[in-house]
């Protein structure tokens, strides 16, 4: 029998994910939830035919040793932890999981939409506290989403899902910004971040993290929203200046932040989590079952096809 190629897995994946590899692969997982650091990094290249990495491992800057290696079957739909450049240079085919988190990464943006807009977070807590002394006709008002203006930058899958939720569940107009042009049913394009965050009463970043949008939410995007509105985040942390928007959120200058990610996860300024009008979640995008199990699925796909020498489905 012909030996099986060798698969690390960064981290433990869904048990029907882990049995289904172990069919295919010599399989080794590390037994850490945390990220592989660069010396791990360096050393998985060296060792395995494939690597599938996730979230936060450190694949750049590695690419100068000794490589086995064939590819990166990313677990996730972004692979800004990646120096793609620098693995394609090495030799090294990259891939990533569209389209499985779709859903599942804007439902989370309505739920930080509206948990920020109604303030949900300052709800519970009161409740928990032991503080609340019943119901009374101005009790914690919020803003009504209904009929509001959503913003949304970056306008690919999972923008657009964002958008199609806001205009057909709440009857939002959707404006949005894209760096090329794009037609999308019901909403309109801007031409500038500023434009977007002038015109919204809730803004929200979807777009890929890369060198050109970093800190895309920066002082001035902040400081063209109004007073009223809300600002959410479901892509990654460094599209915003984290420090900008504290400031922000300290001073008042909007009514609140919903954040699923960080500037440095799983780092999360003591500022930001003393603030009542900031939501924060523990990047639960696309934490449920079923959505971790397809993009297991598509991963291993990816890594299979790899190890194969095939081209893979999913390639960045």
């Amino acid at each position: 029998m012909a030996e099986r190629p060798a698969l690390l897995v960064s981290r433990a994946l869904p048990d029907s994910i882990m049995a289904a590899a172990r069919d295919r692969f010599d399989l080794t997982v590390r037994d850490t939830t945390q990220p592989m650091d660069a010396d791990e990094c360096r050393a998985a290249l060296a060792g395995y035919d494939v690597v599938l990495p996730t979230l936060g491992d450190a694949f750049s800057g590695v690419f100068d040793g000794a490589i086995r290696a064939k590819g990166l079957a990313n677990f996730g739909v972004g692979y800004n932890h990646i120096d793609v450049a620098g693995a394609r240079g090495a030799g090294l085919v990259v891939t990533n999981t569209p389209g499985a988190v779709t859903d599942a990464t804007a439902d989370t943006a309505m739920t930080l939409i509206l948990m920020t807009a109604r303030r949900a977070g300052e709800g519970e807590r009161l409740v928990r506290a032991g503080d609340w002394r019943g119901w009374h006709p101005v009790q914690m008002l919020g803003m009504h989403v209904t009929g509001k203006t959503v913003g949304i930058v970056g306008m690919g899958r999972i923008g657009q899902a964002i958008a199609e939720r806001c205009r057909l569940g709440f009857g939002m107009d959707v404006v949005f910004y894209n760096r090329s042009e794009k037609t999308v049913e019901g909403a309109r394009q801007l031409g500038s971040v500023a434009e977007v965050c002038v015109a919204a009463d809730i803004v929200v970043t979807a777009a890929a993290a890369t060198p050109e949008t970093r800190h895309i939410i920066g002082p001035d995007a902040l400081a063209a929203m109004r007073p009223h509105a809300i600002f959410v985040n479901i892509a990654r942390g460094d599209l915003v200046d984290e420090a900008a928007l504290i400031e922000t959120l300290q001073a008042g200058r909007i009514a609140g932040a919903g954040l699923d990610v960080y500037e440095d996860e799983p780092h999360v300024p003591a500022a930001l989590r003393a603030l009542e009008n900031a939501i924060l979640l523990p990047h639960l995008g696309t934490a449920a079952l079923e959505v971790r199990e397809a993009m297991g699925r598509m991963a291993l796909e990816n890594a299979i096809a790899i190890a194969e020498g095939r081209d893979p489905p999913n390639p960045v």
